[in-house]
């Protein structure tokens, strides 16, 4: 099998977070030929068109390379107030700014954790029609939505629930099957 590069995108910046360890986890259940580059998205200003007018910050140009370089991308993030993080949509923000932004005609699929009921939902959905904008190929199933994952971590970050375990290998395997 060809080898198949994913960007991995967390939407929380806290190092210890439940989508980090969500994210560490889908890593390292994907198929055994996918590599992973961890976009970091902490170090980006807030996006300003002043900024860009000045020349791009390094940071957003590195992980516009990263993006560019990466055969699909993976998204893990948590809701906030119903929506996007912050963070994760000032990334978006930048890395849609360029020539040639990332995003486009690329294999993208999303997932989240939260201790809610809802699993980020409606964090996905409202991502889904960021990423209809910029042209990515966001895979439709299986949709990972945690829920409760304040409890579904043991104390090494793995997935303690066999189906959810299962649920995020299905997930980069059918986001390294819309690759080829």
């Amino acid at each position: 099998m060809e080898p198949i590069s994913i960007m991995a995108l967390c939407g929380s910046l806290r190092r210890d977070s439940l989508n980090r360890q969500l994210m560490q986890c889908a890593i390292s259940l994907a198929p055994s030929n996918v590599d992973f580059r961890i976009g970091e998205i902490g170090s980006l200003p807030l996006y300003n068109a002043d900024l860009q007018d000045a020349g791009f910050p390094q940071a957003a140009i590195n992980l516009h390379q990263q993006l560019r370089a990466s055969d699909a991308v993976l998204i893990v993030t948590p809701e906030y107030n119903y929506s996007i993080p912050a963070p994760l949509k000032n990334a978006i923000d930048w890395l849609s700014r360029f020539d040639h932004q990332g995003f486009d005609n690329k294999p993208l699929a999303i997932m989240g954790a939260s201790p809610g009921r809802l699993g980020t939902a409606r964090c996905q959905y409202h991502l889904r029609q960021v990423m209809v904008f910029l042209n990515a190929w966001v895979l439709n199933r299986p949709e990972v939505m945690l829920s409760a994952a304040d409890t579904a971590f043991d104390g090494q970050g793995q997935l303690k629930d066999p189906h959810l375990v299962q649920l995020v290998r299905r997930q980069m395997a059918a986001l390294a099957g819309m690759v080829h």
